[in-house]
């Protein structure tokens, strides 16, 4: 055999046998083999290993247990205090970029992305559009929709029309009504998307939004719920006062859970499928640490803005992560 061919076995096998081998982090010599194998037999195993990513289900709606998430393509990436981030963000993610990323996150095993239903800014989900239309992706959509008290039904039958697999309140809405104690909104938005055939979900910042729903007992489809850890230098943990201190002006764009002890605590009680966002607390934890840390806290599902060159790795670590021992206490529900 070739002095090639071992070499490129052994490029193979070593991202099969590492959740940590980023093909970010690869030579433009290594990228290249790879790429020249893609369909010879001695890669017929790397893309099973990346394309069987873990499922579960919310209702009827089989979604990959990794989504990835808008926020990037939506053109509003917390960046903390880099004041350029987002306009760069916006550059960097036109509309081919999009589409290039969502199919590469498909072809990877990831089905469902998470994009706002924003009437101000459509781009996301026309180009969602492009891509199930032109490129014949068949990416599942969950909508974060922004109902308004005065109208709730609007912004969420726009995303129903656009083919919206699911739907669910915009955390920063959530957590504005819970505290004005308008949990009934919460309730009427939830049966609304209901009578529309699809999924209905609750976001929140605060772990008082689920705590808030259960309470009155409404019966959302599953619940969007921050969840990350604080062991990274920007938290500052000791400066968080009020329970919806993640979203007030005050956190300095770097805090999103604010107690994630407690939320895992009391998410365990809960019988409903959760989905975990700012699982990285927007780019602060590396994903190998904040994935296993989701899953492990009791996230059945969980979110993570991704560019195009980090979908790859991403996969697999969360492949590895559900393959492994996760000291996991609560019932996986989806």
């Amino acid at each position: 055999m070739s002095d090639d061919m071992n070499r490129r076995d052994f490029l193979i096998k070593s991202v099969l046998l590492s959740a940590g081998a980023a093909l970010g982090k690869m030579s433009i010599e290594e990228r290249a083999l790879l790429a020249s194998s893609v369909n010879s037999p001695n890669t017929q195993q790397l893309n099973t290993y990346v394309e069987n990513l873990q499922t579960g289900t919310i209702g009827d709606l089989e979604i990959s247990r990794l989504i990835i998430g808008g926020n990037l393509v939506a053109g509003y990436a917390h960046a903390r205090d880099l004041i350029y981030g987002n306009t760069l963000f916006k550059n960097y993610f036109t509309d081919e970029k999009i589409m290039e990323t969502l199919q590469i996150a498909e072809e990877a095993g990831i089905n469902t992305v998470i994009l706002n239903n924003h009437t101000r800014d459509m781009q996301p989900v026309n180009v969602l559009q492009r891509f199930w239309n032109e490129f014949g992706g068949e990416m599942h959509w969950i909508a974060q929709c922004n109902p308004q008290s005065d109208d709730i039904e609007t912004n969420i039958q726009m995303a129903v029309d656009n083919g919206a697999s699911a739907a669910f309140i915009q955390g920063g809405i959530a957590d504005r009504w819970v505290r004005l104690n308008r949990v009934d909104l919460i309730g009427e938005v939830i049966e609304f998307i209901k009578s529309n055939g699809i999924p209905a979900g609750v976001g929140g910042h605060s772990l008082e939004v689920p705590k808030a729903v259960e309470s009155a007992g409404i019966h959302p489809d599953f619940y969007m719920k921050t969840l990350h850890h604080h062991n990274y230098w920007s938290a500052r943990p000791e400066e968080v006062e009020g329970d919806f201190y993640a979203d007030s002006g005050e956190s300095h764009d770097n805090i999103w859970c604010t107690n994630p002890r407690e939320t895992a605590e009391f998410m365990q009680t809960v019988e409903r499928p959760w989905i975990a966002y700012k699982v990285l607390a927007a780019g602060a934890i590396h994903p190998s640490d904040g994935f296993k840390y989701a899953y492990e806290s009791g996230a059945d599902f969980i979110v993570a803005g991704m560019f195009d060159f980090q979908v790859r790795e991403d996969v697999i670590i969360a492949k590895n992560t559900l393959a492994g021992e996760l000291n996991r206490q609560r019932t996986w529900m989806g």
